[in-house]
């Protein structure tokens, strides 16, 4: 009996493109030697991508939908598609082809010589801006040094996952997912494969720089508690350097000195009541992720389906 490849392809507004990225899959998956299904997750689409979708399942049997009640957000919507799909392996991709389907062969080898799971480490390519491919490296960078997990630079949400690390994963109850770190957190074999994205076929990218730096604030606190320790060590340093202050303090006092400069005085209480909100905006980041958590909303809400 042949081995079922389930793929888990989140997509939101993308209506020109799950209908390609479809047929791509059909044609790399039919001269192999497995059953297949695409599982689409609409994740609150506001254009025709949900009737595209329903159009293509009533003559196409291989591809199943799950419409979210609102846009949850592509980590939320990832989730559901694990929590749903069905088969030996599952392969999350992302619907505006930049991660190319012909890496899709590859994976499924790398999976039957034993891996549990087989991540994508994408390449950035020369002709990106040079602003793009810092802001990508500083990601990394910072989510390595201040979490408690290593990520390969380029790491991306392509990937396949054996059937039983899905399973493991749908034990996961985090509120803010940052799946690419969960899954290097939970173990089990993993081996990585380099890749160059496609162009985006058509749209715009959902990731804006707010977007992105949510992100990475979401995968540090999700990983790491060393931001509080930080917040602790600056409070501490900087409590000592004004006890280094109180022997100038005396020696003024003695010799008839008057401190004038009412400019550094209020520069000093700018910074250090800068300071104080940053270490508290720290606590609060936390205390945040505790609040929402203990409310143990789902992560998403399923409005229809045809599984």
């Amino acid at each position: 009996m042949s081995k079922m490849v389930a793929f888990v392809i989140p997509a939101c507004n993308e209506q020109s493109n799950v209908l390609v990225i479809a047929g791509a899959i059909k044609n790399i998956m039919a001269p192999l030697m497995y059953d297949y299904r695409i599982l689409f997750v609409d994740d609150g689409s506001t254009d025709g991508t949900l009737a595209a979708l329903k159009a293509e399942a009533t003559i196409n049997n291989h591809i199943h939908f799950i419409s979210l009640s609102r846009n949850f957000g592509h980590q939320n919507a990832l989730k559901a598609g694990l929590d749903f799909a069905d088969g030996d392996c599952v392969i999350m991709m992302d619907a505006d082809l930049q991660h190319p389907p012909d890496l899709i062969p590859i994976l499924l080898e790398k999976w039957e010589e034993g891996n549990d799971i087989v991540y994508t480490i994408r390449k950035e390519q020369t002709d990106l801006s040079l602003l793009k491919r810092k802001t990508s490296a500083i990601f990394y960078d910072i989510i390595n040094n201040m979490s408690d997990i290593e990520l390969e630079q380029g790491t991306a949400d392509f990937r396949l996952m054996d059937r039983k690390v899905v399973e493991a994963f749908k034990q996961i109850r985090e509120h803010d997912l940052f799946i690419r770190g969960l899954v290097k957190w939970m173990g089990y074999s993993q081996s990585g494969v380099a890749y160059y994205p496609a162009a985006r076929l058509s749209g715009e990218s959902k990731y804006t720089i707010k977007k992105m730096v949510r992100f990475a604030l979401q995968g540090i606190t999700s990983f790491s508690t060393k931001p509080l320790y930080m917040a602790a060590y600056l409070g501490f340093s900087f409590a000592f350097l004004s006890v280094l202050y109180i022997p100038y303090i005396i020696y003024s006092f003695y010799q008839g000195q008057t401190v004038s400069g009412w400019a550094s005085i209020v520069a000093a209480i700018a910074f250090f009541g800068g300071l104080q909100l940053m270490i508290l905006g720290i606590i609060g980041l936390y205390l945040g992720k505790l609040f929402m958590q203990s409310k143990s909303r789902p992560h998403y809400l399923v409005k229809e389906t045809n599984l």
